[in-house]
């Protein structure tokens, strides 16, 4: 009976995250959903990408996802671009009726691009689609390099994998090498970024992708 509610409520989020996608898709919208545990910088990844992109003209929007707190939608707001908080109450993950509630706030015709920022989980955003084209994850090397072994659903289900915070690997026992290995056996076609927002090693190279996706 319970695996018969969950995959209830799984259809009915995947209809609404369908009319999203084409809603984005006539506005001529590419989206991302983004997605990494708390902490793994995903904030100071959209910052670096937003500021590089922004240089090369493509207009972007952010959709920020929280269980409470504004935080992020105020250092993404300081970048000049469209954004719109969600807090989720509790929730662990954004879900399409709530990308849906807000989609109408954003100057969709003006955009090329929207970044969703889900809540900061590496279980439940996985397995909710929101409308996007793609979902791209968030790892930092802080993290542990055990992580795509122990939540293989986010791996799967991501387009690209970014490594961040990189210029922390000297002072850590992440083993670079296991971890693309074990992400590459889970999703072999997952592609691979290496990044730090201090530094702004590799986040040319990120958003020369995210470019190309257009």
């Amino acid at each position: 009976m319970n695996i018969q509610v969950v995959s209830k409520i799984l259809e009915a989020n995947d209809r609404l995250a369908d009319a999203n996608a084409r809603k984005l898709k006539a506005a001529g919208v590419y989206t991302i959903n983004l997605m990494g545990a708390p902490g793994a910088g995903k904030t100071s990844v959209l910052e670096a990408v937003i500021t590089k992109l922004k240089s090369e003209r493509l207009r972007v929007g952010v959709i920020e996802g929280d269980i409470t707190g504004s935080e992020d939608a105020r250092r993404i707001d300081a970048l000049n671009v469209p954004v719109v908080q969600i807090n989720t109450g509790g929730a662990c993950h954004l879900d399409a009726n709530m990308i849906s509630e807000v989609l109408d706030s954003m100057p969709l015709d003006s955009l090329d691009m929207l970044i969703i920022e889900n809540v900061g989980n590496l279980v439940c955003p996985a397995e909710f689609k929101v409308g996007e084209d793609i979902k791209l994850m968030v790892l930092s090397v802080t993290e542990g390099d055990d992580k795509p072994l122990k939540y293989p659903l986010m791996f799967r289900e991501s387009a690209a994998l970014i490594f961040n915070k990189i210029d922390l690997l000297p002072y850590t026992n992440f083993n670079m090498d296991r971890a693309q290995k074990d992400a590459m056996t889970i999703h072999p076609e997952i592609k691979i970024f290496k990044t730090s927002c201090k530094t702004k090693d590799g986040v040319e190279e990120l958003c020369a992708w995210l470019k190309g996706l257009r």
